[in-house]
């Protein structure tokens, strides 16, 4: 896709990104009023990654201002491994996923299609049943015991978004106790920040599907982003782990870039990269897509739910592009995801 690789290019062809105005932010407002008004809101989205990053990296303020010497060596490396497309921790396109992406987009695709492609995958069809299973999505008490049961149960809508987590999930599961606590509320952040963009696409007749998917895509990033930066500690003598400083700047410098590159690895359509780049440079005046709108919504609930510092519910009218008629079933529906998945040792 050449038009990704001119971006990303021309991504790292700018000055260093030691300069926090030039920075991108996972919240990016776009300037849709006077000039005041978008400074405050960029301040107010600003609160709100502030939030979002001390839970996540279980980080005080304090901690997350105060990177160790040598940072900017490990994150330049970081840097150059993502621009050369090195990252060791990439995580590689699932098999099944091109001719499972074929069969949901088209409409004609009937149950006993989507069951036989999802059968054909072994490791697919294990997770699957566990994330169908899962408090996040299970409709009811009983067990799913089938994939045709899941299809039959959950609809194509709703097997669509199981099949989106059933691929993701085994690349975000933590893999020691090191970054348990990480992986578990990446996780959970992902799965909110997804499901709230899925109800806001739906709510502006878009591909619901899809946006569930997209959404999904910065936490992995997330977790890939972590786990790169690991490698070079250990490579370069300087610890096993990230500091939490050291982590947070690396996520908001990459976030975006990793966003894309995932997308391009894995091969999706071009919709994909133009969600990712209007959530990360919205053009003037440009209206909130449902990715932005869906992480912002998204992140709020995530971080009220786990009873942490968020936003107050006029800044989040401020920012968030929807009518309060709009905003409450969703918050309802991510409200009620986020209170059965609790039950969940796995995922809690």
């Amino acid at each position: 896709m050449p038009g990704f690789f001119s971006w990303i290019s021309g991504l790292f062809a700018t000055p260093p990104p030691a300069a926090a105005a030039t920075e991108t932010r996972l919240f990016n407002p776009a300037q849709s009023h006077s000039p005041e008004q978008h400074a405050s809101d960029a301040v107010v989205v600003k609160q709100l990654e502030d939030h979002l990053f001390c839970w996540l990296l279980d980080a005080s303020p304090a901690m997350l201002r105060s990177e160790p010497a040598g940072a900017e060596q490990i994150l330049t490396e970081l840097e150059r491994r993502l621009r050369t497309s090195e990252m060791e921790e990439l995580p590689r396109r699932p098999g099944s996923l091109p001719m499972l992406m074929r069969a949901l987009s088209n409409e004609t695709t009937d149950r006993k299609q989507i069951t036989d492609i999802i059968l054909s995958d072994p490791s697919l069809t294990d997770q699957l049943l566990q994330v169908a299973n899962s408090p996040y999505f299970r409709p009811g008490d009983s067990t799913i015991e089938s994939v045709d049961q899941a299809v039959f149960v959950l609809g194509l809508d709703g097997i669509r978004n199981v099949i989106s987590a059933a691929v993701m999930r085994p690349m975000m599961a933590a893999r020691n106790s090191r970054e348990a606590l990480f992986a578990q509320r990446a996780w959970r952040w992902g799965l909110t920040c997804a499901r709230a963009t899925e109800l806001i696409a739906r709510i502006h007749r878009d591909d619901t599907s899809a946006h569930f998917m997209v959404g999904l895509l910065p936490a992995l990033a997330y977790i890939t982003i972590r786990r790169e930066l690991g490698r070079i500690y250990r490579a370069q003598s300087a610890g096993s782990e990230p500091e939490p400083a050291v982590l947070r700047t690396a996520l908001i410098r990459h976030q975006w870039a990793a966003c894309q590159l995932l997308a391009n690895v894995w091969n999706l359509p071009p919709k994909y990269h133009a969600w990712l780049l209007s959530a990360e440079r919205p053009a003037p005046r440009q209206a909130h897509s449902a990715l932005t709108d869906g992480l912002l919504l998204g992140t709020r609930e995530v971080l009220r739910h786990a009873r942490q510092r968020n936003l107050p519910e006029d800044k989040l009218a401020q920012i968030v592009h929807l009518t309060p008629e709009q905003v409450t079933p969703v918050r309802k529906a991510v409200l009620r995801m986020l209170q059965e998945g609790k039950s969940s040792k796995a995922d809690a």
